[in-house]
């Protein structure tokens, strides 16, 4: 092992030994290299004649660019564009988005917690999850309506087993009794949980109450008062996008950092959804934990470990779209334009409410519980949700998501408000049409 793992894992230790056993083989291992890149931090500070140390080109003293690339990016220079950022991200972006994180969570004041790592958007940000904390075998307990990538990146590249609880109780709010008997179970059998959950829930669009949120954190500490030790995992994409009075308005995060020295707490986050930037690709990796003796010095070694595995895999995320989003976050703009584009998102989901209402529906369809996100799903009575969604396309030119042999879909955040109606005719059509020719 090399010596600064070693390093890491004692100040780990130390702090929280449960939090070390957690880690994968690989994130024991993981450590952040005190080579080139340290020696070319030291040579920016003390290199006053000549810096011949990173892997960039010069000219003139400053970085070498295009001018067919630069006319593109108007307002920021090639220094904070076109070069390398820190594996860390930004130090004044990861400051920002650490204050932000405790304005939007009234749960977290008192509390201390990490400064988050920049990750190339959430997806990037459950890799280097899987990266520090599966091992093969390992068991992650998620809902059986959940993002279908997740597979991809945790159970086929990490071998990791998923073990499914149903999302939904029969009143339609989250399912706690099957939360905890799923708990309970692998409980038995294993040392060490990673609990993954989504909220607002892709692809339901379901965000729970704060007796639900409370309940979750009150189940998992009991489990973790059984001597498991448990990654909870906060994968928060589309937060701030809460429709009705009802949701908790904030991350299941703040409930749980900090809960008990067997529960480690990752808030997987980003400005992808919640500041509509898709394509930029920035995330963070936040910690919250328990511990004995100085937080600083404990989180500085989770992060450490996490850039490193950054460093291991994609160098470090954008710094144009790292630099644009911190330019954006210190505009006195920013929130208000958030806000504008959070109630449009929600009249179109208030609107989709009030369309399926109409009694015309039941007996093609039942909605699942929404109240958040982009997203709505409904679980079709009489007809194949893949015959359904290829028949709406060929036919109808209508382009939904099937997921699995009962549940489609719908996007509605990309549905203009005046559209609603018309799509779930169309989408009414189309179930018709099967019946009709025997699909069923």
């Amino acid at each position: 092992m090399n010596p600064i793992a070693k390093e890491l894992n004692e100040i780990l230790s130390a702090g929280n030994p449960h939090v070390l056993d957690m880690l994968s083989q690989v994130g024991k291992n993981l450590f952040f290299p005190k080579g080139i890149l340290a020696q070319s931090a030291e040579a920016k500070l003390k290199a006053h004649k000549f810096n011949a140390t990173i892997g960039i080109a010069t000219e003139e003293g400053k970085a070498m660019c295009l001018p067919t690339v630069m006319r593109h990016i108007c307002d920021i220079p090639p220094e904070k564009s076109l070069t390398y950022a820190p594996s860390f991200g930004l130090p004044e972006l990861r400051a920002v988005w650490k204050d932000a994180l405790a304005a939007k969570n009234p749960l977290l004041a008192g509390k201390v917690f990490s400064l988050p790592v920049v990750s190339q958007a959430i997806t990037h940000g459950i890799a280097l999850l899987g990266e520090l904390f599966i091992d093969p075998g390992d068991v992650v307990v998620v809902p059986d309506k959940m993002w279908g990538n997740y597979n991809l990146i945790l159970s086929v590249r990490r071998s990791a087993v998923m073990s499914h609880f149903p999302l939904f109780n029969e009143a339609g709010g989250f399912n706690l009794e099957a939360f905890e008997a799923k708990l309970l179970q692998e409980a038995g059998k294993a040392e060490k949980l990673i609990v993954l959950l989504n909220f607002p829930n892709n692809p339901t669009g379901y965000a729970p109450t704060r007796e639900e949120a409370e309940g979750i954190a009150r189940i998992l500490k009991s489990v973790a008062d059984r001597g498991v030790n448990i990654v909870a995992v906060s994968d928060d994409a589309y937060f701030g996008l809460f429709y009705e009075d009802s949701v908790m308005p904030e991350s299941v995060f703040g409930l749980l950092c900090g809960a008990h020295p067997r529960i480690l707490a990752v808030k997987l986050d980003g400005a992808t959804k919640e500041d509509f930037v898709w394509g930029l690709r920035v995330g963070f990796v936040t910690y919250g934990a328990k511990m004995e003796g100085d937080p600083k010095i404990f989180y500085e070694a989770l992060e450490k470990k996490t850039a490193g595995c950054v460093r291991g895999t994609i160098s470090n995320a954008s710094h144009l779209s790292q630099s644009i989003l911190l330019s954006a976050m210190r505009n006195g703009e920013y929130e208000d334009e958030k806000a504008e584009k959070r109630e449009i998102l929600r009249r179109r989901a208030v609107r989709v409410k009030e369309v399926l209402a109409d009694p015309k529906y039941a007996d093609a369809w039942e909605p699942y519980p929404f109240n958040s996100g982009y997203f709505m799903c409904v679980k079709l009575l009489t007809v194949d949700a893949e015959t359904l969604r290829v028949h709406l396309l060929d036919k109808y030119g209508v382009g939904l998501i099937s997921l699995g042999p009962t549940d489609l879909r719908v996007a509605f955040s990309c549905l203009e408000e005046s559209h609603v109606a018309e799509l779930f005719d169309l989408v009414l059509a189309g179930v018709r049409d099967l019946e009709g020719a025997g699909a069923a």
